[in-house]
């Protein structure tokens, strides 16, 4: 009778760990996240920006295992860069020890460079000052320059740059999270 009650308790906690664990596992999704596109007159923009960043907004679109698809709302900043002068100016991205990258996808497409909004210092979402002519966070007064170069304020790295791309003549830009308050940059999430 034991050992019987035994064999039907493993069977009982086999078939309730199953759904257990699969709950706690992240949503399949490639490793890449999903695109979400810009308008074309975002684009347009982008396209005729010179010495000033250009707000680009989105639709950030996500899943959770339990609730239907979410739509956000979503921004982030987009400068027009000279590819050699863009990675002069920012080796914190490029030339990693060891000769690698700091990231693993091209920074620069289409002559164009995009920000995360979100200070790497402690998550805070930064903004543009014409006054000052930098991009200016307003939580602990880190500022970088037009490139996103860090040159005040707490925050351990310059700005994190986004994947973006040209999906049959649209923009598309991966929402990326990195993790605060290190000098590396860690992906925490991925756009799902």
């Amino acid at each position: 009778m034991a050992n019987a009650t035994i064999s039907i308790g493993g069977i009982v906690g086999v078939v309730l760990a199953i759904p257990i664990i699969g709950s706690l596992l992240p949503p399949k999704s490639s490793s890449a996240g999903s695109w979400s596109p810009l308008s074309s007159q975002e684009l347009d923009l982008l396209q005729k920006a010179t010495d000033k960043p250009v707000k680009l907004t989105f639709t950030l679109k996500f899943t959770d295992a339990y609730l239907p698809e979410q739509s956000v709302p979503e921004y982030c900043w987009g400068i027009k860069v000279d590819p050699a002068k863009f990675q002069a100016a920012r080796p914190d991205i490029f030339n990693q020890p060891g000769g690698k990258a700091d990231v693993d996808y091209p920074v620069v497409t289409m002559g164009f460079v995009v920000f995360s909004p979100i200070c790497p210092h402690l998550g805070c979402y930064y903004n543009w000052s014409d006054a000052q002519n930098r991009f200016m966070c307003p939580c602990h007064g880190s500022q970088y320059t037009f490139d996103g170069t860090h040159i005040a304020g707490p925050a351990p790295r310059g700005l994190d740059p986004l994947p973006l791309r040209e999906s049959n003549g649209a923009a598309e830009v991966t929402w990326i999270i990195y993790q605060s308050n290190t000098p590396n940059r860690i992906v925490v999430s991925y756009q799902a």
